[in-house]
Order: C-alpha cells, then structure tokens, then sequence
C-alpha cells in the first residue's frame, strides 16, 4: 500500500493507459459492444464516453486563460521586443523545417516500401473534402475583430496576437501596470495550480479514453489496412525518435534519452485526446517544470506549435498519398511527391486551428496532385487511432523546437533538463493546502465583509 502511494502521476498515467487498452481489446475481440447491448450502451458509450469528454473539456477549460496570462507573463519578462521576435522566428523556421523533413521521410519510406500496390480493395466509406479557408483571409484573422469571441472559440492565433499585444502595450505604460503585471502573474500561478488538479484525475480519463477508442476501433479493420497503418506508425516513430531526437542534439546540445524519459507524460495525455490544443496545459508544465524552459520562452512556442506545427500530420499525408497513388494506379512522380511536401507544408499553415485539420489538409493536397478525393474513404476508419499516434509526435515536436528555442536565447536552466525527478509531481504533494494559508483567507474574506 506504501508502495502505491509514492507512485508518480506519470506511472499512474501509463497504468491508466495499459489498462485501458487491454479492456478495449476484450470488449473488441468478444463482441460485447455490439449495438443496443448493455456493455455498448452503458459502459463505453455511457461511463467511458462521459468520463473521458468530462476530462478533456476540463483541459480545454484551462487553455484560454493559461494561454493568455502565460503570454502576457512572458512578453513582460522578457521585456526585449527584439527577442520576442528572434523567438517567434526561430520557432516559426524550426517548426516549418521539422514539418519539411517529415512529410519527405513518410513518402519516402512509403514509396520505397510500395504500399498499396495491387491492392483492390474497395469501401464503402466515402468522403467529402471540405474547403479550407484562403492562407490570405488566415493572416487576416490573426489580428482579431473581437478579442473575447477569439477566446470564446478557442482561436489560438488571434489569442496569441492579443497577448502578446496586451504585454507589450503594458511595457510601454510602465511603472503604473506594476499591479496589473503582478495580478497577471499570481492569475498564471493560479491556472498551473488548475492544471494539477486536472492531472490528478487523469489516470482514470486516460483509462476511460483508451479504453473507448480500443473498443470501438476494430481489430478486423486494423488486419485489412495492416500495411498502411504499420508504414504510417513506423514513419511516425523514424521522426520522434531519429529526426526530432537530431534536431534536438544538434541545435542544443541536450540529451534526448532525457528528453524522452520526460515528454512521456505529455505524449500520453496526447495519444489520448487527440487533440494538440487540449494538450497546451500539460505540454507548458513539463516545459517549463521539467524541462527548465523559461516561461517567457514556453508562453509562446507551446501554443504556437499546437497551432501551426503538424509533423504527424504530414507524415499521415505522406503515407497516405503514397498508398492511395498505388491503389489507384497513378503515377505521381518526382515533380508530384514535390508538389505535396511543398502543400503540406503550407496547408500547416493556411488551416491552423481549423476543425478536422488532418482530413482538410488530405483532401486539399489529393485535389492539388489529381487523386480522387473519395480515397480517404479507404483510410477513413484507422484515423482515429492514427490521429491519436501522430498527435503524440506533434505534442513532441513543440516540446523539441522551445526546449531548441530557449537553449539559443539562453532561457533554459539546464540543471532542470539534467534533473531526473525536477518538476515531477507526486501523489498529493501539489494539491495540499496549507491550514495557515486557509486561516489567512478567511481572515482577508472576513475583513473585507467587515469594511462593508
């Protein structure tokens, strides 16, 4: 029992994980989420739908405010315009060149192993490829029209122009927004704090989540595309662990087996949300926590990579290209497989924060290099599981390119990043409150009420 109390969140969170995939194979493989069956129904369209929604709402809830106290935070402490330009171009270059590498590293790999070739295979899944908004009217939209609707919709980069322009205007009032700047930072503190109380419940999410989408998934469906899906896991892991890990030791020096040992965390809340954004409040901790990033530094390159950095994406794209190519007896060439690495790379940009971007930014560079648009019905039903993968690699990515960032801007303690257990949250440790701290609250209410 002692045992079990000191067992760290990571731990938990990887338990959690285990867990719930081996319940969602046996309620996969034994049938019992059949429709209208109790198990379908209650459990993993009842407990587990809800449990799981509930956690990831609850992320969700935290990135706004994080985001926006964090940035402004940031930007007064750096107090260097210059710099936060030299950050936000370093950053904006390296998640440009890491998206580049990838999708050229998936087609590769996809071409050389020529998946899909005389494969007839048919679906009846279709699909229909929505319109992505003009890269123009994107730049246009950064600047937002109604700050509080940009908040209200969760639009990151309208939010991150927004506060970083709320920091810089309160270094040009000066000395008078001490107090404000002072609020912003306890208002930072009080949403890392948020953060930790989220976390303590995720072990149980995480199950909740795996177990879920295991279920549901299809192990029949997983043989059928057995190619594919292994080409585009195994492209997924070249880049996290031999490309990003490279990107990594040649532009900071630092160690990437401590570097993995310390994005566990965060690529397992990843896998588990699909969701890049929702991953901003853990991603930010373990940056700044663990990796010994300074804020003003993670503030900025956390978010903005959740927006606009997609190497697993382009990686799906890559491999997904090649293999409808084959399928379909197109021949794309040297000048078509340039085409798509340069489309990628500029879809990264012209669909951030777009709903459903992995699909969109597909079935634009199908239109661009002339493959039938209907052919991502045939990888249509593994996405999830595929989006939940390469959201894991994305989550990576932002974590490389700002812990590269700070190293270059020296805004990194590196003592932190060698520190085995720095920022490492324990069972209760981060959640207990003070009974003198508690008493003083009470007093300051009591006080307050008094005067009125």
């Amino acid at each position: 029992m002692e045992k079990q109390q000191k067992m760290s969140l990571t731990a938990k969170v990887l338990l959690g994980m285990a867990l719930g995939i081996a319940v969602g194979l046996v309620i996969n493989m034994a049938s019992l989420n059949a429709p209208g069956s109790f198990i379908n129904d209650y459990i993993v369209n009842g407990l587990f739908l809800v449990v799981g929604k509930m956690f990831v709402n609850a992320l969700k809830m935290l990135v706004v405010p994080l985001v926006f106290f964090s940035l402004i935070c940031g930007v007064c402490g750096i107090g260097d315009i210059k710099m936060l330009g030299r950050v936000g171009g370093k950053a904006f270059a390296l998640y440009m060149m890491t998206t580049a590498i990838a999708i050229a590293t998936a087609i590769a790999i996809a071409a050389t192993l020529g998946i899909g070739k005389g494969m007839n295979q048919t679906s009846d899944a279709t699909f229909t490829g929505k319109e992505a908004p003009p890269l123009t009217q994107v730049f246009i939209d950064i600047i937002p029209q109604n700050p509080i609707h940009a908040m209200a919709n969760g639009d990151m980069l309208p939010i991150i122009f927004f506060s970083i322009l709320v920091g810089i205007s309160l270094l040009l009032v000066g000395h008078k927004a001490k107090s404000f700047v002072e609020g912003a930072e306890i208002a930072n503190e009080v949403m890392m704090k948020m953060v930790n109380i989220v976390m303590a419940v995720a072990p149980y999410a995480v199950f909740a989540l795996i177990a879920k989408a295991v279920a549901d998934l299809g192990i029949d469906l997983l043989a059928s595309l057995a190619g594919y899906v292994l080409v585009l896991v195994g492209s997924l892991m070249v880049h996290l662990f031999i490309t990003l890990m490279l990107v990594l030791k040649f532009f900071s020096g630092l160690s990437p087996l401590t570097f993995l040992k310390k994005i566990r965390n965060v690529q397992v809340f990843a896998f588990s949300t699909a969701s890049s954004n929702a991953t901003i409040p853990v991603t930010m901790k373990t940056v700044t926590d663990r990796f010994g990033v300074n804020n003003s530094v993670a503030s900025f390159t956390v978010p903005f990579g959740a927006t606009i950095n997609m190497d697993g994406t382009a990686i799906m794209q890559g491999v997904a290209t090649v293999f409808i190519a084959n399928v379909y007896n197109v021949d794309l060439g040297i000048a078509g497989y340039l085409t798509v690495i340069l489309m990628s790379v500029l879809a990264s940009i012209g669909t951030a924060g777009v709903p459903g971007v992995g699909l969109i930014m597909l079935s634009m560079v199908f239109a661009q290099v002339g493959l039938p648009i209907e052919g991502i019905g045939l990888v249509l039903g593994v996405d999830r599981l595929m989006d939940m993968i390469r959201t894991a690699v994305n989550v990576s990515g932002d974590a490389v390119v700002s812990t590269v960032v700070a190293k270059s801007e020296r805004k990194i303690d590196v003592s932190v990043f060698n520190d085995p257990d720095a920022g490492s949250i324990g069972p209760e440790d981060s959640l207990h409150i003070d009974s003198t701290v508690g008493a003083e609250m009470a007093e300051a209410i009591g006080a307050t009420h008094d005067k009125k």
